[in-house]
């Protein structure tokens, strides 16, 4: 007799088409059989071990998560309830070019400091692997939910090159290009960049072509943080769409958005690209989060100049006064390109996290407020918090525009992506958030997308961009990742004021058939693994 019966869900089974009533049967980790309408016409009832009553349920497919930070968190904690409570049974980690492999000794430790900010330091990880096969044996063991990984080209090139700013020798590419081959060889699903964040933003496109055609060839995609989401957003999509044709290669567009107030109204720009694009027969996705802040590292906003070199290199400078008033200048006046461009407003800049204890009181509030409450200029607040925090602080940036987020999230190639970063005691909402919020707000209060389109949004569509066979839909034979939400109820629970909130609405989350998420509360099941690039 089979494990489990679901029975009476209304499926919503991510195909985009309309839901349907019916038994959903799953045995040893896959869907076995579904049953429509089974008691209204009378039809013998599929029994098993156990029967789950989902009267008034939506039954529809796991959510994947197309940019997750939580490359560090499945290792650091098992319950990891912030993306598992949300129906989240697959995340996409080693996004915007920076990660914990492929590395040596010396680039762990260079690239554990540069993004503590998003991912904490690691002092509680064991780091016993060097490679993308390695790491993904590590998730392995046993993880909450499901991971893929991209090979972080950020990473990579510290690894060969170092953090300088100069173009690559012709060995030091071909070194590049082998470690993107071996870490899709090792089942990575593409390569992701972070064109902001040193080093992977001293990459040329030269460069970056080439590194695409490797992951071209093994049939996976780019997942670029372009070179601006501000003043030069629209050329910084422009260069990743002609830098993929021309390499051959899939292209998916790491949180698609168009920030800052030189963007407001300007998603059917960035849009009428695509469409272009699409149609001349790029292959093209995006991913979003439904909020307007964006959320990064502090650090992350200097201008390039002044991160070359990495962490330790940063901090001299800053240490430098005269150097430090180049930087203000450059933030404040010129426009950071770590700032996309645009001048630095410091009352959009909300101190979410610190890695140092005794620096706490900053949480919360913006850069502005803090400097006003300590009668100085933003910049000398700024500064001492990078000094003081060993660049670890965690940022929001109030920039976003709803109108765009809205426009955006319609589109045909639209996949969800909460960006989470979990560090800091005040993260963005996102982190805890993202798909109840599509679900409850932008569904059923807004009415933006219908319920069957959202969760192809959220499901078969980022499955197709990894190439699952088995993965995004409820059919038979698929694998048994599926949520049940009460569609007149779910809802983020997480807000700015407190973003750690559970979500509502979701009663049951099952990965690979087993309960992760029973009657709203984390299980102690890790049945979550590694999920590697098909073929």
């Amino acid at each position: 007799m089979e494990e489990l019966v679901i029975r009476d869900a209304d499926v919503v089974d991510g195909s985009g088409g309309p839901s349907y009533r019916a038994d959903v049967v799953v045995d040893r980790g896959r869907i076995v059989s579904i049953v429509q309408e089974a008691a209204a016409a009378g039809c013998q009832r599929p029994k098993a071990r156990r029967e789950l009553d989902a009267e008034g349920l939506v039954l529809s497919p796991g959510f994947v998560d197309m940019h997750a930070h939580s490359d560090l968190a499945l290792l650091r904690d098992p319950d990891h309830s912030a993306k598992a409570a949300q129906g989240v049974t697959l995340e996409v980690l080693g996004q915007d070019g920076l990660s914990y492999a492929p590395v040596d000794d010396r680039t762990l430790g260079e690239v554990r400091r540069a993004i503590a900010g998003w991912n904490g330091p690691g002092d509680d990880i064991d780091f016993d692997w060097r490679s993308v096969g390695e790491y993904l044996d590590r998730l392995d063991r046993g993880i909450a939910v499901n991971a893929a990984y991209l090979v972080p080209q950020g990473t990579v090139r510290a690894l060969v090159v170092g953090w300088e700013d100069r173009e690559a020798t012709p060995a030091e590419l071909d070194r590049m290009r082998a470690l993107v081959a071996e870490g899709l060889e090792q089942g990575a699903v593409g390569l992701s960049s972070g064109l902001t964040y040193t080093p992977g933003m001293y990459a040329g496109d030269a460069e970056l072509t080439e590194l695409c055609r490797v992951v071209a060839r093994y049939g996976g995609y780019y997942c670029p943080h372009h070179r601006s989401y501000g003043a030069g957003a629209l050329q910084a999509y422009e260069e990743m769409v002609a830098l993929t044709r021309e390499a051959g290669c899939a292209l998916h567009l790491a949180h698609a958005t168009m920030n800052f107030g030189v963007n407001r109204g300007r998603a059917p720009e960035l849009l009428s690209l695509l469409d272009k694009a699409l149609a001349e027969g790029a292959d093209i996705s995006l991913d979003t989060y439904p909020y307007t802040p964006g959320c990064t590292t502090l650090v992350a906003l200097l201008p390039s100049w002044a991160s070359e070199g990495g962490p330790e290199a940063i901090l001299a400078r800053l240490t430098d006064d005269a150097t430090a008033e180049r930087i203000r200048h450059h933030l404040e006046v010129v426009g950071a390109d770590g700032c996309h461009g645009v001048p630095v407003e410091w009352e959009t800049i909300e101190i979410s996290g610190v890695g140092e204890p005794a620096l706490a009181d900053h949480v919360g509030r913006t850069v502005r407020e803090s400097a006003d409450a300590r009668g100085e200029a933003p910049w000398t607040t700024a500064r001492r918090l990078l000094l003081q925090d060993r660049l670890g602080t965690t940022i929001l940036q109030h920039v976003g525009h709803e109108e765009n987020v809205r426009a955006i999230m319609r589109h045909p190639v639209h996949t969800g992506g909460s960006d989470g970063i979990l560090q800091g005691s005040k993260p963005h909402p996102r982190a805890y958030g993202t798909f109840p919020h599509y679900l409850g707000h932008y569904v059923r209060e807004l009415g933006v997308l219908s319920l069957e389109e959202c969760v192809a949004h959220l499901t078969s569509r980022p499955a197709k961009r990894l190439r699952l066979p088995d993965r995004g839909l409820v059919h038979e034979g698929y694998r048994a990742d599926l949520v049940l939400f009460d569609p007149e109820t779910v809802a983020a629970g997480s807000t700015f004021a407190e973003p750690r909130t559970p979500p509502m609405g979701i009663p049951h989350v099952l990965v690979d058939g087993r309960f992760v998420i029973e009657d709203g509360r984390r299980t102690d099941v890790l049945a979550g693994r590694a999920v590697r690039r098909a073929g």
